[in-house]
């Protein structure tokens, strides 16, 4: 698949990149795709919630009624989780949810996140830029010329770029990211893909073995 190669004001630049079919045309795997990204969203998950059980409650240990007789639910104490107060049944306990996943499925998950991409025409490859300054404006001109207003946006760069990473923090629809930071939760969260050419060969370089 061939993709022409625009400069920031829209404009075509003569050259054209042809994507990888290795990266960009496999046979999408959407198993791959749902282990990574709940690998991804357990990561971010802090696991710090916390129910208090009965022998955290604070509280008198004395047998409040008689345990048969009652025509009530046995308990003991005013702690029984039965009673209102009491302390909780099986409740969240602090907890890791992180798991393993090996890099050959997050490898095959990413290049079927950009295959979709590939196959919904939703990339676009620009020439190598930056910004003397960060200002929001002008990147928002950029993307009005690319016809990229108004869509949600991943901008891929090859290294970190302050002013331009700068320039759309305060944008919704936009995330810059460096290819190290690329996931495949962010590929499909986007609806649009914007790679530099820089990004663009060594995403390749590092998917296509």
């Amino acid at each position: 698949m061939q993709l022409n190669v625009l400069n920031i004001k829209g404009e075509e630049t003569g050259r054209t990149v042809t994507l990888n079919d290795t990266v960009f045309g496999i046979e999408p795997n959407d198993h791959a795709v749902y282990l990574d990204v709940k690998q991804h969203m357990a990561n971010r998950r802090q696991g710090t919630h916390k129910a208090k059980e009965r022998s955290e409650i604070t509280g008198s240990t004395r047998k409040l009624i008689r345990q048969k007789g009652s025509g009530g639910a046995r308990r003991g104490d005013i702690k029984s989780p039965v009673m209102v107060g009491g302390g909780r049944i099986f409740g969240p306990q602090p907890r890791d949810y992180s798991f393993k996943l090996n890099k050959k499925v997050k490898a095959l998950a990413r290049k079927s996140a950009l295959t979709y991409k590939a196959k919904d025409n939703a990339i676009t490859v620009v020439e190598d830029f930056t910004m003397e300054t960060p200002k929001t404006k002008e990147f928002l001109a950029c993307m009005r010329d690319l016809k990229l207003e108004g869509k949600k946006i991943l901008f891929v760069l090859p290294e970190n770029n302050q002013h331009i990473f700068l320039s759309a923090r305060n944008l919704k629809a936009a995330k810059v990211v460096t290819v190290s930071e690329m996931n495949t939760y962010k590929v499909l969260d986007a609806t649009n893909l914007l790679l530099t050419e820089s990004a663009l060969s060594i995403i390749e370089e590092n998917l296509k073995s």
